[in-house]
């Protein structure tokens, strides 16, 4: 059975319709035979203030073990609700991915220590006005002064939308698909 490197997606904020964070070409990429990843798009209920991490946990732990998925190629990313949860999974779990990818989102500096070994993409839009981006920088600085391995992309004229790009942008799955879980 051939298993499939898997970004587990967190992208739908909860008071957004599904669908209203897709892009039409990130839509047709994971829709082509030849995409390679399955995506998983979990939404945070309307009634949740933020996401559960243990479900998340829990559900990543349930993919790895009912689909065909290679463990050491999981990867993580989600935008500005998302890009929250995946500062949060990641922590909470940090030997489970291969490499995150959060997007307009940010987390706990605290937590740097137990994220500087894992692969990091961080994406924020410059005029973000949802999400300020020194939400990301935070992050970034914390890891970056632990020798982490992050690198941190400034969309300059986007706002808070700084998924579109990211997703629409093929060099993400290349980047993802160079990292396997250590």
């Amino acid at each position: 059975m051939a298993r499939h490197p898997v970004p587990a997606r967190f992208r739908r904020t909860r008071h957004k319709p599904l669908g209203r964070h897709e892009t039409r070409a990130a839509q047709d990429r994971e829709r082509q035979k030849d995409f390679g990843f399955i995506v998983i798009s979990p939404q945070c209920p309307p009634t949740q203030r933020g996401w559960d991490v243990e479900a998340l946990t829990a559900l990543s732990k349930q993919v790895l073990k009912d689909y065909p998925v290679d463990p050491d190629r999981f990867y993580l990313t989600g935008l500005s609700m998302g890009g929250y949860g995946s500062w949060a999974l990641a922590a909470a779990q940090p030997g489970i991915f291969a490499a995150i990818a959060p997007i307009c989102g940010g987390g706990s500096p605290a937590d740097a220590s137990k994220l500087k070994s894992l692969p990091i993409w961080v994406f924020h839009g410059g005029k973000d006005n949802t999400v300020p981006i020194a939400q990301s920088e935070r992050m970034v600085d914390a890891i970056t002064a632990l020798g982490g391995n992050i690198k941190f992309t400034i969309y300059p004229d986007a706002g808070h939308d700084s998924w579109t790009a990211t997703y629409d942008n093929p060099e993400l799955y290349e980047w993802f698909l160079q990292h396997k879980r250590q």
